[in-house]
């Protein structure tokens, strides 16, 4: 079992995040220059934390993705993705099975 979104937004603002965008399907979130997204459109989180694909590789060190593409024309912040016919962002999603996971996932990543 997966964290679900809303539990993955109160461990990032814990950590300092701070919440800068909010719509039905996602929160941004930034800290220093660094940006995620919590996809809000899953229910059982497998997907819910999104990172830069920037961080890709250093992320690896700490966590298996869960979708090395998770596509949304929301996460402006990111890199675009032009092939689909429409504008559309990509992220690297992760999910994680306890907060602990997580906050060693963001110290680790977000130092």
């Amino acid at each position: 079992m997966y964290l679900r979104p809303d539990e993955v937004a109160k461990v990032l603002e814990l950590k300092g995040f701070i919440k800068d965008y909010i719509t039905d399907k996602a929160y941004g979130f930034r800290k220093g220059s660094h940006y995620v997204y919590v996809n809000r459109q899953v229910r059982l989180g497998r997907t819910a934390l999104v990172i830069h694909p920037e961080l890709g590789k250093k992320s690896l060190q700490y966590a298996v993705p869960a979708e090395e593409r998770n596509m949304s024309e929301l996460y402006t912040a990111f890199p675009s993705d032009n092939s689909a016919g429409a504008e559309f962002h990509y992220g690297i999603a992760h999910g994680f099975s306890s907060r602990k996971l997580l906050e060693h996932y963001l110290d680790c990543m977000f130092q």
